[in-house]
């Protein structure tokens, strides 16, 4: 399965860990990163120095390529930049932000830089600041999401006509056959995160993983588009919000229901009633937790049987 993204990164196959807060420690990501995939470590819930502990013992459980997730608008960005750089990660992939910020910065000091775009407009300003590669991630996928809500399978091919540099495609993937589907309109690769979710390495609490996996179509929503859109679980919380939403909350207001460390009540602490519950609509399709090497094999198998089945009609 070599191609521009096993190149780009040195892995075997074009499947990144998508890098999700609260979820994706540093035993995810060097478990899916042994596994032959890119595997990152979600940095947007923490502090610098939970990141530098994370890196290092990342870097103590594989040999492996492995990269850092961040969100541009992380009140500490600037000491998560400073230790990704003094630790020696190679790569990062950036989200919820303007690109041009820290792109030039890191790429001085030789890391190859990843953006996540929900939009072709987008892309093409990521690719003009000279990052080495898009993430284009559809409306499916779990978490903050694009106000456009573009579909994956609209997303990539108008993301590919706009930019040279290769594309990994997100949302809505945890499968071969989607993996083979993303290819085929035109990604280079695929970034997966609700089926990480669903594993023994992830950081998520065992509710989650178990509100995950028991989760059935049309059970997630995106909503708060108000302030940043996020797709959620259908909890307490969630209707809560679905109905401010509907009698015409105001932003402040919406932030105020949002309060705190939401995100961490659910995702981390496992409160299924209160918290908030980030992941995709391809939840639906996920029954199993399973070892993060396994999933990999599953999907690079799956994916390699179907391009078969394919090419046999």
């Amino acid at each position: 399965m070599a191609n521009r993204i096993t190149s780009l990164f040195g892995i075997q196959y074009p499947l990144i860990q998508a890098g999700m807060i609260w979820c994706s420690g540093w035993e995810l990501a060097s478990a899916v990163s042994n596994a032959g995939g890119l595997g990152l470590i979600g940095s947007g819930s923490m502090y610098p120095d939970v990141l530098r502990e994370q890196i290092r013992k990342c870097k103590a459980a594989t040999t492996k390529p492995f990269g850092v997730n961040v969100p541009l608008l992380y009140p500490d960005i600037d000491k998560h930049i400073q230790i990704i750089i003094e630790e020696g990660v190679k790569i990062v992939f950036t989200s919820a932000g303007n690109p041009k910020t820290w792109t030039a910065h890191l790429k001085q000091h030789g890391i190859t830089v990843v953006h996540v775009v929900a939009n072709a407009k987008f892309a093409q300003k990521a690719a003009d600041a000279g990052v080495d590669a898009i993430v284009a991630e559809g409306f499916e996928a779990g978490g903050h999401n694009g106000r456009e809500e573009t579909t994956t399978m609209v997303l990539i091919p108008l993301v590919r006509a706009a930019v040279n540099i290769p594309v990994i495609a997100a949302g809505g993937i945890a499968t071969g056959r989607q993996m083979l589907a993303a290819m085929a309109l035109g990604a280079d690769g695929v970034q997966i995160g609700s089926r990480f979710v669903a594993t023994p390495e992830s950081s998520a609490h065992q509710n989650f993983k178990q509100a995950v996996i028991s989760t059935n179509e049309g059970d997630t929503l995106l909503t708060l588009k108000q302030l940043v859109p996020v797709r959620l679980i259908r909890n307490k919380f969630c209707k809560e919000v679905e109905a401010a939403e509907a009698r015409g909350a105001t932003p402040d207001e919406l932030k105020e229901l949002l309060g705190r460390a939401r995100a961490k009540k659910g995702m981390f602490e496992g409160d299924l009633d209160e918290g908030e519950l980030e992941i995709g609509q391809v939840s639906a399709m996920l029954r199993q937790i399973k070892p993060a090497a396994e999933v990999v094999m599953e999907i690079v198998t799956e994916c390699e049987n179907a391009r078969k089945e394919l090419a046999a009609l």
